[in-house]
């Protein structure tokens, strides 16, 4: 082995070593915010060197933790920040389902492609990418999707149902639907909508946006696996969204709130695995229902064919939609994309 070898594994192992320091701290400050801990209180509790710790901090101080450093008082994270974490989500999700495996990120190209290909790799299901940034965010039908740093939450979640077909697809897009609806509302006091039949809506404003891709089996004609991704603007972006996207997108909050992205995630997580798990995956489909905004509205149904005008009559247990056409007849539509009339 060379020396430049070794020395490349030494690297490693520091840096390892400093992902360790670093992970212990920020679980140890999400459990105790607004306390201080002396440099010495936690090197005695994680078992670390005082300059290990000094270098950790500083490392999540450049990363936009509010770490407080005061003389005679120690280290202190501020319940003022709102950064995402793994840690920071775990201490509120549920005891079924803590411990799962989520790995957040500060930037990526897009949280789907990345679940994807974990879940061509063999991961189990309930794998998770979350990231501060998304370079290459995709929305339905090949559109791109906003993903600024820092004023939002974009994650994909890996779920591996059982005897779905290509139909029932539309369940997971759903319950996920109601799941993030009642997770806004569980942190703010905002009312959340939802717009079929996966964009959920704020002030009239939309705020969420839901792709659910997957890969089936040839033989049966059922989901192998499927990635449920969701981009959620937090916070208004610094500049504004772009031209296109200003008269329809809005953001859940219109301040700074602490720890909104950690309780948001864990909320949703908390809420979808009720409805994913249930004997009756049916039973989430009255509080779609009661947050739809579409029901009674004039729509154009845009089809693969020509677009349709008609009326929404309401959403079947299926979570399709009911329609009358202009001529009077009625329908089913199980999928595509609609546009509100005016």
């Amino acid at each position: 082995m060379t020396i430049g070898a070794v020395f490349d594994i030494l690297i490693c192992i520091q840096r390892g070593d400093e992902v360790s320091t670093k992970e212990k701290l920020i679980e140890l400050f999400e459990a105790n915010r607004g306390v201080y801990f002396s440099g010495e209180d936690i090197a005695q509790k994680l078992s670390m060197s005082r300059t290990a710790i000094w270098k950790a901090v500083k490392t999540l101080q450049n990363e936009g933790y509010a770490i407080d450093a005061l003389t005679n008082k120690g280290y202190c994270l501020s319940e003022q920040t709102d950064i995402l974490s793994e840690q920071g989500i775990q201490k509120y999700l549920r005891s079924e389902i803590a411990g799962i495996e989520i790995s957040v990120l500060p930037t990526t190209s897009s949280t789907n492609a990345l679940v994807r290909e974990k879940a061509n790799a063999g991961v189990p299901e309930g794998y998770m990418i979350l990231a501060n940034e998304q370079t290459v965010g995709r929305g339905r039908v090949g559109r791109s999707f906003f993903s600024p740093k820092d004023t939002g939450v974009y994650m994909s979640l890996l779920l591996r149902p059982k005897n779905y077909s290509a139909e029932q697809a539309v369940r997971i897009t759903t319950m996920a639907a109601v799941a993030i609806c009642e997770a806004i509302e569980a942190i703010s006091d905002e009312k959340a909508e939802i717009k079929w039949v996966n964009d959920i809506f704020v002030r009239g404003k939309k705020v969420c946006g839901i792709l659910t891709e997957g890969s089936f089996s040839l033989e049966s004609g059922l989901f192998e696996y499927a990635v449920l991704g969701i981009g959620i603007n937090m916070y208004q972006p610094e500049n504004g969204f772009p031209k296109e996207l200003e008269s329809i997108a809005g953001s859940v909050f219109q301040t700074h709130q602490n720890d909104a992205k950690n309780r948001l995630v864990s909320e949703f997580l908390n809420r979808l695995y009720v409805y994913y798990t249930a004997p009756c995956q049916s039973d989430y489909v009255e509080q779609y229902r009661s947050r739809s905004f579409v029901i009674g509205k004039q729509v154009t149904l845009m089809s693969a064919n020509e677009p349709k005008n008609a009326v929404v009559l309401g959403i079947d247990d299926s979570c399709h939609l009911l329609v009358q056409y202009n001529d009077g007849t009625e329908g089913c539509y199980s999928s595509g994309e609609i546009s509100i009339r005016f």
